[in-house]
């Protein structure tokens, strides 16, 4: 297993965003994360990247217990992510931001050898002819392509995807899903936080679910989205799940 979460619950005074969630991922899978709005899920990817200790329970990566270790140790063990709300170093080039994450991830690269990494993953995420643009000018769709070629100039072995496909139009959501297998196909391990259904039933080996904190469901797209607690909590109709998964085998 790439990652173990166990039993772990975050609390901040007398709220409890997350609940005594357990689950374990397998290398090279991609897993997806649903839930409605306030559910945890970002909480949960903040528990396991270090921008919160848990306040129970265990992170484990790669064998390795990390739980409460900062962000910038995780991101040296080969954890990286991307944000629901774009970070992008406005004041850099795309390519000086894309450089960072190569400089400060899992190789700890130097300016030469991260500004040839940087290079070639922005040609794999397409953004290759905007380098030298500031990050400030792109639009909503470069600059989530952007925070995802920062990330992978990580060298990454599990990436944490925050709604990577909010906001986008059709086409671009399209595209987007490409990219994403792609990713999965040099080797990445992945976990996504996703509204839009249809997308996440379509890439996701298993899906968890989590409600008030609480993961009430984890399976296959098909048994998480005929799961009778998973209908009433956030997809809300019985025939949106049947709807669902007749577009995913579109």
């Amino acid at each position: 297993m790439i990652l173990q979460v166990q039993h772990v619950t975050k609390r901040f005074g007398g709220l409890t965003a997350v609940n005594d969630v357990t689950f374990d991922l397998p290398k090279g899978q991609i897993l997806g994360l649903i839930g409605p709005n306030g559910a945890g899920k970002t909480t949960l990817f903040n528990c396991i990247n270090g921008v919160y200790s848990p306040t129970e329970g265990k992170i484990i990566f790669n064998g390795k217990d990390i739980t409460g270790s900062p962000t910038y140790k995780a991101a040296a063990l080969g954890l990286s992510r991307t944000h629901q709300i774009v970070r992008p170093l406005n004041e850099l080039s795309v390519e000086q931001n894309v450089v960072v994450g190569a400089c400060y991830g899992r190789e700890k690269l130097g300016l030469r050898k991260a500004t040839a990494v940087a290079d070639e993953i922005m040609e794999f995420v397409g953004i290759r002819e905007r380098a030298d643009q500031l990050a400030s000018s792109l639009n909503v769709a470069q600059k989530k392509r952007l925070e995802m070629a920062r990330a992978l100039a990580a060298r990454p072995y599990l990436l944490l995807l925050d709604e990577v496909l909010a906001g986008l139009n059709t086409a671009e959501v399209s595209s987007m899903l490409d990219t994403i297998r792609n990713i999965r196909e040099r080797g990445v391990t992945i976990i996504m936080i996703e509204h839009i259904m249809h997308a996440v039933m379509s890439l996701s080996d298993r899906i968890i679910v989590l409600n008030y904190g609480e993961l009430i469901a984890a399976g296959t797209p098909d048994e998480v989205s005929q799961n009778p607690e998973v209908i009433e909590a956030y997809l809300g109709d019985p025939g949106l799940a049947a709807q669902l998964l007749e577009e995913e085998r579109a």
